[in-house]
């Protein structure tokens, strides 16, 4: 283009390359902090792999507000269509100067943020060629991360061979919205302005993750309170959520950033090719009582499961491979849907993948799945920053429990027998490192860190999965790349 472009990049903007399909893609830009000015002119530039550009312009009526009752920070999603499935492209966000539109002959760009991403393939790679990746983490606090959890992710894409993610997802815990909640103030314009600052650090900290690939997110508790959408618990800091103004601010501006910042969706999917189906379900926001999902969306959930003809991956969360919980809610919490969605995903006899986090721990675990000859392979990637100080507390070692799966009353509501779950021994677990007190990390806690899992047609007739864990702390070699957790990568056959 012919236009001048001043480059003078600001992570005070975000672009997030939300979603991408063979075809299409979902690129959101804007700002999520206060003070900066709305352009009446931005564009948004797509390259193709050959040097070819479309522009999609944005004026002012694009913009939106993230939250209802402000009327600071704003968005707009870009759709792209008409791409060509497995290529590359690149992305840039500008904006015009509008202060020298009438000096210059030409328009003065201000380039604000740029991306990459690919589009899906059509087909999985073969088993000569580099797999499909996903990467995967969750729970994300910022306070003592220092920039490494998106600067190990940066390097592995740009310099991870097999490794690098061709779509990132996100479980949960993007941000901890309830940490220091009994210290704060009770007025609801300034829970609602917390929440926003909240967000903004939080995504300018995870600018280098969202700006490389298709990103999917769902959210967890966090991202509203601790057990949400539960109010009952004894914890101090969350006795002011029983005041229904704190109560209902909170929600309100809470739902707002999951649905026009993380914008997740209640259940959605996507195939590559007939060999791999993707599932990404939220099974936090809509629980009520006895349920995680309203009903209608449950059933278009477990009519995914049924309907496999090829291997199945499923992003939630929370973990399916659980024990009992007295402290606050997990799936098994909810068991007439538990047990409905396990039935669903035995059903077609293909294996499942279950990715998924929020417990502070890394785990890799496989077990029957029913009677139909199916297996779960359950794989959880938490944190990708621990918590510190009090909260600190929270950290965790992995657990290599519960030894058998379902639990006995699941078992029994399917008609099952419950099977032994294998951990490897904990070799499937992401390492640990011990605390101190007094310190910023009073317990032991799992590494910080994130997995990537490749799948490819393994030249029999199956797909092969293969995974490890990259910690975001450690880093070696010329292109200081994350060092892998697992002295040998967890590689399995699905059927």
């Amino acid at each position: 283009m012919s236009q001048d472009v001043l480059n003078t990049n600001t992570s005070q903007w975000s672009l997030v390359i939300h979603r991408v399909t063979q075809s299409s893609v979902e690129i959101w830009v804007g700002t999520l902090f206060p003070f900066m000015k709305m352009p009446d002119h931005a564009r948004v530039v797509i390259r193709d792999d050959q040097g070819q550009e479309t522009e999609h312009l944005l004026v002012r009526g694009d913009w939106q507000r993230p939250f209802r009752s402000m009327n600071q920070r704003f968005w707009a999603l870009v759709t792209v269509t008409a791409l060509t499935p497995g290529k590359q492209y690149r992305v840039r966000f500008e904006r015009r100067i509008e202060a020298l539109a009438g000096v210059r002959s030409q328009p003065l760009w201000q380039h604000l943020r740029d991306a990459e991403f690919g589009t899906l393939p059509d087909a999985l790679p073969g088993p000569t060629e580099a797999p499909f990746t996903v990467g995967l983490g969750s729970c994300f606090y910022n306070h003592r991360d220092g920039g490494h959890a998106a600067a190990a992710y940066k390097a592995i894409y740009e310099n991870g061979g097999h490794a690098s993610p061709d779509i990132t997802f996100l479980s949960g815990d993007q941000v901890y919205l309830d940490i220091g909640f009994d210290s704060l103030s009770l007025i609801p314009k300034e829970i609602r302005e917390r929440i926003a600052t909240d967000y903004a650090v939080h995504w300018q900290a995870l600018g280098s993750i969202f700006t490389r690939g298709g990103t999917w997110m769902l959210p967890d508790d966090h991202e509203y309170w601790n057990d949400y959408p539960f109010y009952d618990s004894l914890l101090p800091t969350l006795l002011p959520l029983k005041l229904s103004p704190v109560r209902r601010a909170w929600s309100q501006a809470s739902r707002d950033a999951v649905s026009n910042i993380q914008r997740s969706a209640q259940v959605e999917t996507f195939s590559i090719g007939n060999e791999l189906s993707f599932c990404i379900a939220d099974l936090r926001s809509y629980r009520r009582g006895k349920r995680f999902l309203p009903e209608e969306s449950f059933a278009r959930l477990c009519d995914w499961a049924r309907n496999l003809d090829c291997p199945g991956v499923l992003l939630v969360p929370q973990p399916l491979i659980v024990g009992d919980e007295s402290l606050e809610r997990n799936l098994r919490s909810f068991p007439e849907q538990y047990a409905a969605l396990l039935g669903a995903l035995a059903s077609s006899g293909h294996d499942v993948v279950l990715l998924s986090g929020d417990v502070h721990f890394g785990r890799i675990a496989s077990v029957s799945l029913g009677q139909q000859g199916g297996k779960l392979i359950e794989i959880i990637s938490s944190p990708l920053s621990n918590l510190t100080g009090l909260n600190g507390v929270a950290t965790a070692t992995a657990e290599l429990k519960p030894k058998r799966f379902p639990d006995n009353a699941t078992a029994a509501r399917l008609g099952w027998s419950a099977s032994s779950v294998d951990y490897r021994n904990g070799s499937w677990a992401v390492s640990t490192r011990p605390g101190f007190p007094l310190s910023a990390y009073p317990k032991a806690r799992t590494r910080e860190h994130f997995m990537t899992i490749g799948f490819r047609r393994d030249g029999l007739g199956a797909v092969s999965l293969e995974a490890n864990a990259w910690r975001v702390r450690e880093r070696a070699g010329p292109d200081n790349m994350p060092v892998a957790d697992f002295t040998q990568p967890f590689i399995t056959r699905l059927r």
